[in-house]
């Protein structure tokens, strides 16, 4: 992370701590009500520039015998902290994801995911996440993240045609 960083300024529209997030699409894999394979997080806004949300790790999920596929892991930490860019304003999507995997998570259990933003410089937004299974002092993987600030309508123009709501994108209707 470059050592000379833009200020933060929280977006006065943003949720405010506590309060629920709206998904990036309905129909995103990790945050979309709509999906019908995704992870269907839950995310809050929290304190400062983070996020917070949980992950009923199920079955379905499993990659090693009883535990959670790393591919699983790394959607989830993805969307927390491609979350956070929304607190400061712009839309950003990944250009970087680096994930830590410290301890196996075991199915039937529930991960806590929290991401934040660690800095900005110019269109790049450096996000951090922790994920742990209660206890905040003990967690089971971290990730590092670069986002990339966006106009969404250019950026997905090209695609929205492929999407499972195009005729809701090219009315108008749902947000990107």
């Amino acid at each position: 992370m470059p050592e000379e960083l833009d200020e933060l300024v929280r977006h006065p529209k943003t949720s405010r701590p506590g309060e629920p997030m709206r998904p990036h699409n309905m129909v995103c894999f990790g945050c979309g009500e709509q999906s019908p394979r995704g992870l269907h997080l839950e995310m809050f806004a929290g304190e400062g520039f983070s996020v917070v949300a949980e992950m009923p790790v199920e079955h379905w999920m499993e990659g090693g015998p009883g535990v959670v596929h790393g591919g699983i892991l790394s959607s989830a930490f993805d969307d927390v902290m491609g979350m956070t860019p929304r607190l400061i304003g712009p839309a950003a999507v990944t250009v970087h994801l680096q994930v830590d995997f410290m301890r196996p998570i075991p199915v039937g259990e529930t991960l806590h995911l929290r991401a934040e933003i660690l800095g900005k410089q110019g269109r790049k937004i450096y996000t951090e996440g922790v994920a742990h299974l209660g206890d905040p002092t003990t967690p089971v993987a971290r990730a590092h993240g670069i986002f990339v600030t966006i106009d969404a309508r250019k950026h997905f123009a090209e695609h929205v045609e492929r999407s499972a709501r195009a005729d809701e994108f090219k009315a108008g209707k749902p947000q990107l």
